[in-house]
């Protein structure tokens, strides 16, 4: 059986991540997704629970995959779940050194390879980072994100679901 990790921090999980999920259940046997405490990323919207919790409800339509929550190297976590790989989504050539760099000390630490997985061209601009922006603002990021994670931003930022 193959089973790959889909690490991240997932602050809020979006349709771009939902969509390396799909298609990484198309490849693999079990896709393991692991919602991380980034220490280089402070002040987090949501809980560690929260957003574990809000990806458990947006990928309900998928058979094969777990949800772990992990606050360790993810090497440690691929090791523990049994992965053969690690996958992630790129949406432009500016992920790709972040994400080169990672893998290779990934790979030196464990031996374990990464798997690129490029985002269709309509999620490609989509960035935690700005859904949370937006939706501060009482933006409507729902097209951007799964209904589960729309309810929540909105809760969270004072609107109504």
């Amino acid at each position: 059986m193959t089973t790959v990790l889909f690490p991240g921090s997932f602050d809020p999980f979006h349709n771009g991540h939902l969509e390396v999920v799909e298609r990484a259940v198309k490849m693999f046997d079990q896709v393991v997704v692991a919602v991380l405490r980034n220490p280089q990323k402070t002040d987090p919207m949501f809980t560690l629970e929260e957003r574990q919790e809000m990806i458990e409800r947006s990928v309900t339509h998928l058979d094969r995959v777990r949800i772990v929550a992990i606050s360790t190297l993810v090497v440690n976590v691929a090791r523990d779940v049994g992965a053969n790989a690690i996958v992630k989504g790129l949406r432009a050539v500016t992920d790709f050194e972040n994400e080169l760099q990672m893998a290779q000390m990934n790979y030196q630490l464990s031996g374990i390879d990464t798997i690129f997985i490029p985002t269709d061209s309509m999620s490609s601009f989509i960035a935690s980072r700005l859904l949370r922006e937006v939706a501060r603002f009482n933006g409507d990021v729902s097209g951007f994100v799964p209904a589960p994670v729309a309810e929540q931003l909105k809760l969270r930022c004072g609107g109504t679901p």
